[in-house]
């Protein structure tokens, strides 16, 4: 067991390997730890609007190689991580915030007898949460952008409201949670492939996904061969992407 590679050690390690050692197996229990460490990544007022569907039958894996146009990614992977979107539990994921307050704070405290701390985080979950995700026909959307635009202009409002703002804001938290499956898979020495070019639909149908859920992406997972790196890594000078005011 070689020793797991410090935060640093392992985003430089990580690249996105395109070919997978067929002879070197992964154990699915340490892939399932990494999910676990995904699951504690960073999201959008800790809704957790996510799902991850670990694949480890080599049949399913077939299936959906096809899918994903046949990508040496994922006609070698030994695993597969879909990392799906689940916009439509925002209401359950609500109530779950809402008992682990109670847990906090007790859960028939007074409502006189309330710390501000937590009259703010009751009413941010029973009645904030609700105004930015409901939605209906795209109607509701239309009101509170129109509401939030008005409001704005007296002062600094929070302006993501619509429907296809609040799309945006769960698929950058469960992108969120790859990026920390995906480190934390490179500190253990493993490697894995984000991919996006899938024909979502079709792997949406076969993984037998409720109609509200949405493929965030796809990871492919194995360990890397020579030639499953392609060449050097690349990026933009820093200086061109980093800004100081």
């Amino acid at each position: 067991m070689h020793k797991e590679k410090t935060v640093s050690e392992a985003i430089t390690y990580r690249r996105s390997v395109r070919i997978y050692d067929a002879k070197k197996n992964i154990d699915p229990k340490v892939v399932k730890e990494c999910l676990e460490q995904a699951a504690l990544a960073p999201n959008s007022s800790n809704m957790q609007l996510w799902e991850f569907y670990h694949i480890t039958s080599k049949s399913i894996i077939d299936k959906i190689t096809p899918l994903c146009f046949n990508q040496n990614a994922a006609k070698t992977a030994q695993q597969l991580v879909v990392f799906v979107v689940r916009k439509d539990l925002w209401k359950k994921r609500a109530k779950a915030n809402l008992t682990y307050l109670d847990t906090v704070f007790g859960k028939h405290t007074a409502k006189a007898e309330q710390s501000n701390r937590e009259k703010v985080a009751r009413n941010y979950y029973g009645k904030i949460i609700p105004f930015a995700y409901a939605e209906f026909l795209g109607i509701f959307g239309f009101f509170k952008f129109l509401m939030v635009s008005v409001i704005g202009i007296f002062k600094p409002i929070y302006r993501q409201v619509r429907k296809s703002d609040m799309r945006i804001v769960t698929h950058k938290t469960c992108g969120l949670a790859a990026e920390n499956f995906m480190i934390s898979m490179a500190a253990k020495g493993l490697d894995t492939c984000p991919m996006e070019g899938s024909d979502t639909l079709r792997i949406k149908k076969l993984l037998k996904l409720p109609y509200g859920a949405e493929i965030n992406m796809i990871v492919s997972c194995g360990i890397r061969t020579e030639k499953g790196v392609y060449g050097k890594r690349f990026r933009i000078p820093f200086n061109e992407v980093y800004k100081e005011l």
